[in-house]
């Protein structure tokens, strides 16, 4: 959907909602300067989103020296509008938020002009969502971290477009979504570059909701219909499916514990940002074989007082990659500690530095690590307005 498309359908929804009922209109998002200095153990791992945030499958491996990199970016900045109303005595609402992160244009030579990108963009009529959002397979449940994503070896991190239905109740509700079925392939035992395939059925989710004082908790199965054609044209299918939880457990009056644990077979693109793929490709056999694979992060946020916080982390990845030769090179696990103090002098207003040590491994032994030193200034803004129906 392009820019042009973009302001009709908001203009649509604005005039719709003008002529049924009350609208509530929401502008938001922050602006945020981060500077990222990296060592790495293992080599250079080029000119690519790693210096920008971390991601684990793009850790060297295989230098011989150690390389430093030192970056300055306001890529993550955002900005959001949200509308809100009533047709038809139901609720209906409309979210489009878009930041500057992985954007293919601009460049630091002069002016580092960066596109805009689409991160949501959905409406919701009564209990149903329609467009692109957070899967209802990820537990939005993140660490506190100045990373980008912060945790990415133990998440399921993914926005996709969807159709969802919630089933709201007293102290929770349950989720039935169809989404996108694209995943990723090994195109043969030895590794290589990864290429990407859709499904012909949906993947489908069912998710529940608690809710309570002592915090939330979420649990979650989806199941995937992998579809491969191979040489000769025959078609290759096996299934993939997983279950992930999670949740925010309150710890005195502010400070909580965030977790969340995944486990399944060929989730390739849901977890620890696409660190192995769903299924790998046996030219011998003409055949496709699932990735098994486990992780999960834990975090615990610390009030020291009403200005200064901190976030202490742990995250995880298993690859299980029995169906690949042990020599291969292809990711078999990383992890990531971190560790991060801010200062909000005001509720909008944050300043941090933050230090994190990663590593990954390939299935035939290569380590590579990473420590890195981050500081960001961060202010989020608002903005709200009702107005009321013409009469």
């Amino acid at each position: 959907m392009n820019n042009r498309q973009s302001v009709l359908l908001i203009s649509f929804l604005l005039i719709a909602n003008f002529s049924f009922s009350q609208t509530t209109f929401k502008f938001g998002g922050y602006a945020k300067s981060d500077i990222i200095f990296s060592n790495y153990d293992k080599g250079n791992p080029g000119k690519n989103i790693s210096g920008e945030f971390h991601v684990p499958s793009l850790i060297p491996v295989n230098g011989t020296e150690t390389y430093n990199d030192l970056e300055f970016h306001v890529k993550e900045s955002r900005f959001n509008f949200d509308i809100s109303s009533n047709i038809n005595e139901k609720p209906v609402r409309a979210f489009i938020e878009m930041d500057f992160m992985l954007s293919p244009g601009g460049n630091e030579r002069v002016s580092n002009s960066y596109s805009p990108r689409v991160r949501h963009f959905f409406f919701t009529y009564d209990n149903f969502l329609f467009g692109q959002t957070w899967s209802t397979f990820m537990i939005v449940t993140l660490p506190n971290d100045l990373d980008f994503i912060g945790a990415a070896e133990g998440v399921v991190f993914q926005r996709q477009a969807q159709v969802r239905y919630t089933l709201k109740g007293e102290n929770g509700n349950w989720q039935f979504a169809l989404e996108n079925p694209q995943y990723t392939l090994t195109p043969n035992i030895d590794g290589g570059a990864r290429t990407q395939a859709s499904g012909l059925a949906p993947d489908l989710i069912v998710r529940k909701n608690f809710k309570a004082n002592w915090g939330s908790f979420s649990i979650a199965a989806i199941g995937r219909g992998i579809n491969y054609f191979d040489t000769v044209g025959d078609r290759q299918m096996t299934p993939g499916y997983g279950i992930t939880t999670g949740g925010k457990i309150k710890v005195g009056k502010r400070d909580d514990i965030r977790f969340t644990v995944t486990a399944g077979n060929g989730l390739g693109r849901y977890v620890a940002l696409n660190f192995v793929n769903a299924v790998i490709l046996d030219p011998s056999k003409n055949d496709i074989a699932t990735i098994n694979s486990i992780n999960y992060y834990v975090a615990y946020l610390l009030h020291w007082n009403d200005k200064f916080q901190s976030s202490f982390n742990a995250s995880m990845f298993f690859g299980d990659n029995a169906n690949a030769l042990s020599t291969a090179a292809i990711n078999k696990s990383a992890q990531s500690y971190s560790v991060n103090l801010l200062y909000t002098p005001a509720p909008k207003l944050m300043f941090g530095v933050e230090y994190m040590y990663a590593n990954r491994e390939l299935q035939n032994g290569d380590k590579g690590g990473m420590n890195r030193v981050q500081f960001s200034a961060k202010y989020a803004f608002g903005y709200s307005h009702t107005t009321q129906p013409k009469k």
